[in-house]
């Protein structure tokens, strides 16, 4: 299949045939003559397309055999050759009077697109496989399939694109590095903001602010998630936004947010102090610091993931902790609502052994009664250890008012 020459390459002809192949040996290995991929990160990372369109149906047909196909809503396939680098014979737009109407669905006119385009019959051979757990992915959608093709027996993928994304790509770790000057850029606006009397939606306007200008060099995307600030009481619980409330100046107020480039995302969480903080609080940013820092001692390529969270637990054990949420999770390419890829999670009973070049969010809160500790890495595994993406500082952060 030939660029279509329109589209900016972000990745070369070779690399985006090697995904392709990848995808098309895990399809061989589990029994599918086609599969259907509706993730916007999962049709991003096989065909480049890049728009606000994933609110409305859209799939990437991939045959065992042959050209993949975008489909998506006409007014968009207008436009999807200016990023995917499909030729613009392999995107096809269903009509508009099929967008958001009570008994039919778009899935109908795509299934009557790849009758007509006689790619029913040779999928028939095999199962078909279906992102069953993507986000945009809906009842409505699954239902139109099975009455418009019932030829086809319809299967879980089980996340077939996303365990070919779950080792990047030098090109991809170059991207990764690009998205950490910017998450560092938007801790270090969201430091320069905490301020006593600071609302909290002036916070998170100063780190979108710096997430999306980027640098001199290069901008910023929209993140996959919005900044959370968990702040004083509410730090005992990870993923609160912002209000209009303002800092009192004696709480801790715990952000969590990413930088993210040409779709490529690297978080980052830390907590700030107001004031002196409490016995309790300090003890356990002491134990989560030194959790985090045994991880980061003995991640490396060949390792069991097991044995990554083993070290956890034994090392906030000694401090009388406990906890029971993952420890991180694989990232990489990020829409909303999510900058994870659904795979390999940090905790004891994943059975995955780490390869160079997975990279990870390595989130360590704790969320206890009435307050919190939010601290996290994102890092990719090397051959002989672990490098981290950003440099911010850690530990309990005081801001001097």
């Amino acid at each position: 299949m030939e660029p279509n020459g329109i589209a900016p390459m972000l990745f070369s002809i070779g690399e985006y045939e090697a995904r392709l192949a990848a995808v098309r040996l895990r399809m061989e290995d589990q029994g599918l003559s086609a599969l259907i991929v509706t993730d916007p990160a999962n049709i991003y990372y096989l065909t480049g397309y890049n728009a606000w369109s994933f609110y409305t149906p859209q799939m990437v047909f991939v045959p065992a055999q042959g050209d993949m196909i975008l489909f998506t809503r006409q007014m968009d396939a207008n436009g999807a050759f200016r990023t995917a680098w499909l030729p613009e014979e392999c995107i096809v737009g269903y009509p508009e009077s099929y967008i958001h109407r009570p008994h039919i669905h778009p899935f109908d006119w795509v299934a009557f697109a790849l009758r007509e385009r006689h790619l029913i019959a040779p999928a028939a051979k095999g199962c078909v496989g279906l992102e069953m757990d993507s986000h945009f992915f809906a009842p409505k959608a699954y239902r139109a399939l099975v009455n418009a093709i019932p030829e086809w027996t319809l299967v879980d993928s089980f996340e077939l694109v996303n365990w070919v994304r779950s080792v990047k790509s030098p090109a991809e770790i170059q991207l990764m590095h690009k998205a950490a000057v910017i998450t560092n850029n938007a801790m270090a606006a969201a430091e320069e903001a905490i301020r006593p009397g600071a609302r909290q939606c002036d916070i998170a306007a100063a780190i979108t602010e710096a997430q999306i200008s980027g640098t001199e060099e290069f901008g910023g995307d929209y993140t996959a998630i919005v900044p959370l600030l968990p702040t004083a009481e509410s730090a005992d619980t990870p993923h609160l936004t912002w209000s209009e409330r303002r800092l009192r100046g004696d709480e801790a107020v715990v952000v969590e947010l990413a930088g993210a480039y040409k779709r490529y995302h690297v978080p980052l969480n830390r907590t700030f102090l107001l004031g002196q903080p409490s016995a309790e609080l300090s003890r356990v940013a002491e134990a989560t610091d030194a959790g985090l820092n045994a991880m980061l001692d003995v991640i490396g390529a060949g390792v069991p993931v097991r044995e990554v969270a083993a070290v956890w637990n034994r090392t906030i054990f000694e401090y009388g902790y406990e906890k029971d949420s993952r420890l991180g999770y694989s990232i990489g390419i990020g829409y909303p609502p999510d900058w994870g890829e659904r795979t390999i999670s940090i905790r004891s009973e994943d059975e995955r052994v780490l390869a160079e070049n997975m990279t990870f969010h390595l989130i360590c809160g704790m969320w206890m009664d009435n307050y919190g500790y939010g601290l996290s890495e994102s890092i990719r595994v090397t051959a002989t250890g672990v490098e981290t993406f950003t440099t911010y500082k850690r530990g309990l952060l005081p801001i001097n008012s």
